[in-house]
């Protein structure tokens, strides 16, 4: 399977709690925060909701 990078890029302050649990969910914490994942259909619909918030690239 192919792995992704997942880093936070803007703060969850003022978001909404639903992209919040999101960011969470996703195992970010903080500003700068990466982690990575596989890709699957759960990990792409999560992206998905938060982009406006991450930076995702391929490793």
């Amino acid at each position: 399977m192919a792995k992704i990078k997942i880093t936070q890029k803007r703060s969850s302050i003022k978001r909404p709690q639903r992209q919040k649990r999101t960011l969470q969910a996703l195992g970010l914490k903080k500003i700068n925060h990466s982690v990575e994942h596989e890709v699957n259909p759960q990990i792409e619909g999560m992206i998905r909701k938060v982009n406006h918030l991450i930076e995702v690239e391929k490793v």
